[in-house]
């Protein structure tokens, strides 16, 4: 099944809600950055969760970007999602291995660590939104959970997860954002608290089978649920040479020509997709006449 997200209201408009599958979308980015499990547990958490919270943005160019700076071993996490579903990421330190927690699971927490998280709206306003948080708990889910609530203003439930196969591939990843409006009555607002308190982890019910409709039926149990939208999910990233050869272009004469000097090929990395790009001394040449 591919992955995708949906939107839906319930409750006559006093809930919105979204639910994904990116089990492929997350992956990919374990593909691409050959991460360890506890790495990609958490990537794929804040992949899903940028996902979700870029189709909530309706401007076709609307920019996303959700950071985690903290002091764990993962070094932070930053992803970037638009508004078509399409979202890219990576972590600090992608070999990060460190012991199962209590529960026998990835301990996501104790690899992210404690430090902030930092939501960037670009809307091609003059100045984009930026809200900013203490991490909670680490466990992603939670510190999103109270983001909304903190710097939103908007009474969340988030779920997410990431669950592994043995040979360290993605078996499933997905998630839910349930959000209320501010005209909720407070018959609404208890009925949907019990149904989050009774929810199992969003990797069991992925596994028994559910979609991001039945997961989102699920967690509104008792509400008349209407799907307003599907948006296809995967993991993107719009690098290719020539924007790189217009980041070198951007660093300036003398230190192109200081590369020239050298005599030798450079290689760049793009940090969200892992992809290498090489530039001979005689294309260094080439970008160098082109500068101004």
């Amino acid at each position: 099944m591919s992955d995708y997200i949906i939107r839906a209201i319930a409750a006559n408009d006093q809930i919105r809600a979204f639910a994904a599958v990116t089990t492929q979308t997350v992956e990919t980015a374990r593909q691409d950055h050959n991460t360890s499990p506890v790495a990609t547990a958490a990537l794929g958490r804040l992949l899903t969760a940028g996902a979700m919270m870029g189709v909530m943005m309706k401007g076709e160019k609307d920019i996303l970007t959700l950071q985690i700076k903290a002091d764990g071993p993962l070094k932070g996490i930053t992803v970037t999602a638009d508004s078509k579903g399409r979202v890219k990421g990576y972590v600090g330190n992608p070999n990060v291995c460190i012991p199962a927690n209590s529960k026998g699971k990835l301990d996501v927490a104790k690899a992210v660590g404690k430090g902030f998280l930092n939501v960037i709206k670009d809307m091609g306003l003059k100045e984009p939104y930026s809200g900013q948080v203490s991490l909670q708990t680490g466990e992603i889910a939670e510190d999103l959970t109270y983001y909304f609530a903190a710097s939103e203003q908007i009474p969340s439930a988030v779920g997410l997860g990431v669950l592994m196969n043995r040979d360290n591939t993605v078996r499933q990843a997905g998630g839910f954002i349930v959000q209320l409006m501010p005209f909720a009555e407070e018959s609404t607002i208890s009925r949907l608290e019990k149904n989050v308190q009774n929810i199992s982890s969003v990797t069991t019910l992925l596994e028994e089978g559910h979609t991001p409709e039945s997961l989102l039926h699920t967690v509104l149990e008792g509400f008349e649920v209407e799907i307003m939208e599907q948006t296809p999910a995967e993991f993107y990233c719009n690098c290719c040479k020539e924007r790189v050869e217009k980041a070198l272009m951007s660093i300036g004469r003398k230190e192109l020509n200081e590369m020239i000097q050298e005599g030798k090929p450079i290689e760049l990395n793009c940090h969200f997709c892992n992809t290498n790009y090489q530039f001979t001394v005689e294309e260094l040449k080439e970008i160098l006449r082109k500068c101004k």
